[in-house]
C-alpha cells in the first residue's frame, strides 16, 4: 500500500497539533509518526534504542518525503529520564506512550527488568506530562491484562489475575493513569492492545512476534514453529487499526482515565494463520511447490500464554473506530513489505 495513512488526514482535517510519540523508533511507534506526519502534523519523538532501530526511523523518511519528515525532531535518551522526558513535552498537545518491553516469555524471566523500564517508565512519562501541562495521554496496554480471566470476548469492565511480568506491569499503568486523572486531572486513554502486527515488526530474537518470524522463516524455506496443536486463537489486528485508534483516542472529548479495547473483534487461529501468510509468500516467491509444502511444526503451549483472546470492540467504536485493513490484507501487506521493504 502506498499511502497506508491516508485515511488520518480525514481525522484531523485542517486542524494542527505536536504530537509526542515514545518508543518512536520501534515498531509502532515508528506507524504512528509515518501517520501523523504524512497529515502534516509536527511531532516529537523520544526513543533509547535499546529495542527500537534507527532503520526504522529512516524508512518513515523514505515513506513520507524529506519535508514532511522536517517536522519531526528526535530525541534520544531513556523514558526514565524525567527531566529530560518533560523538557520534551513543552509545547505538546497530544502523548502516544509506546515505549516499553514486551513479550510475556521474556518477562518471565527478567521481571525485575520489566518492572523498572514499563512501570517506572510509564510513571515517569505521566508525572512529565502532568508538569509540561499535556492535554492526553494514549498509552500502549494490552489484552495480556486480561490474565486468567477466560470471558470472551474481552470486555473493559472486568480483568483477571496476572500471568506474566509483562501483564502486571501493564495493569500497574492503569493504575497509575487512573490515580494521575483522580488526583491531578490528567486525562488519559489506555489502549488494550490484541496481537498487532503490520511492517517493520522484528523477526529476529527470541521473543520476535510470530507473523514477522513466520514471514521471515518461509522466505527462506525454513519449519515455522507453533505452541500447542494450532487450536489457539488470537484477535489480529493490522497495524493501521492501531494507529486510528490512537489518534481518535487523543481527539477524543472524554475526561478522566478509560481503557479501551482495539482489535478487530474476532479471533483467528494460528493455523488459519499460517496458512494465509504461507499462501501469500509463496505467491510472492512464485514457488508454491516449495513453500506450501512446509508444514509447521507443533511444540508444547508455553507458561503465560492463553488459549484464545478476543476483543469487545463497542466502546473504542464509540469515537469512530473501525476497520480500515482486514486481517488478510494486512497480512498480504505486511507479507509483501517483509519480503520487499523500502530501501
Amino acid at each position: 500500500m502506498k499511502e497506508p495513512y491516508k485515511f488520518v488526514e480525514a481525522i484531523l482535517g485542517e486542524r494542527k497539533f505536536r504530537w509526542a510519540v515514545t518508543g518512536c523508533a520501534g515498531f509502532i511507534g515508528s506507524h504512528l509518526i509515518e501517520a501523523l506526519l504524512s497529515a502534516g502534523q509536527d511531532v516529537v519523538g523520544i526513543d533509547s534504542l535499546t529495542t527500537g532501530k534507527e532503520r526504522n526511523l529512516e524508512l518513515v523518511k523514505a515513506q513520507v518525503g524529506i519535508n514532511k519528515f522536517s517536522r519531526f525532531s528526535f530525541n534520544k535518551f531513556d523514558i526514565r529520564e524525567t527531566a529530560k522526558v518533560e523538557q520534551s513535552f513543552e509545547g505538546v498537545d497530544f502523548v502516544l506512550h509506546q515505549a516499553a518491553l514486551g513479550s510475556v516469555p521474556r518477562s518471565l524471566k527478567e521481571p525485575v527488568l520489566y518492572h523498572d523500564n514499563n512501570v517506572t517508565g510509564t510513571a515517569s512519562v505521566f508525572e512529565a506530562a502532568r508538569v509540561a501541562g499535556v492535554k492526553r495521554i494514549v498509552f500502549a496496554s494490552s489484552s495480556s491484562v486480561y490474565g486468567d480471566n477466560t470471558e470472551l470476548p474481552k470486555v473493559e469492565e472486568r480483568i483477571g489475575k496476572a500471568l506474566s511480568p509483562y501483564a502486571l506491569s501493564k495493569q500497574m499503568n492503569e493504575l497509575d493513569a487512573d490515580l494521575y486523572a483522580r488526583a491531578y486531572g490528567m486525562s488519559s486513554v489506555g489502549l488494550r492492545y490484541f496481537n498487532v502486527f503490520g511492517p517493520r515488526q522484528d523477526p529476529n530474537g527470541a521473543y520476535a512476534a510470530v507473523i514477522p518470524r513466520w514471514i521471515s522463516n518461509l522466505s527462506r524455506g525454513e519449519c515455522c514453529e507453533i505452541y500447542g496443536d494450532g487450536t489457539t486463537s488470537r484477535d489480529f489486528s493490522p497495524v493501521p487499526n492501531i494507529v486510528q485508534a490512537n489518534i481518535l483516542s487523543a481527539l477524543s472529548q472524554d475526561v478522566g482515565f478509560k481503557a479501551l479495547n482495539v482489535g478487530l473483534g474476532n479471533s483467528t487461529s494460528l493455523n488459519t494463520l499460517y496458512d494465509f501468510i504461507r499462501k501469500d509468500v509463496s505467491t510472492l516467491l512464485q514457488s508454491p511447490n516449495d513453500i506450501l509444502e512446509l508444514k509447521p511444526k507443533y511444540l508444547p503451549e508455553r507458561k503465560g500464554d492463553i488459549k484464545h483472546s478476543c476483543a469487545r470492540i463497542s466502546e473504542i467504536t464509540k469515537l469512530g473506530y473501525k476497520e480500515v485493513i482486514s486481517l488478510i490484507d494486512g497480512v498480504a501487506w505486511t507479507v509483501k513489505a517483509g519480503l520487499n521493504p523500502v530501501s
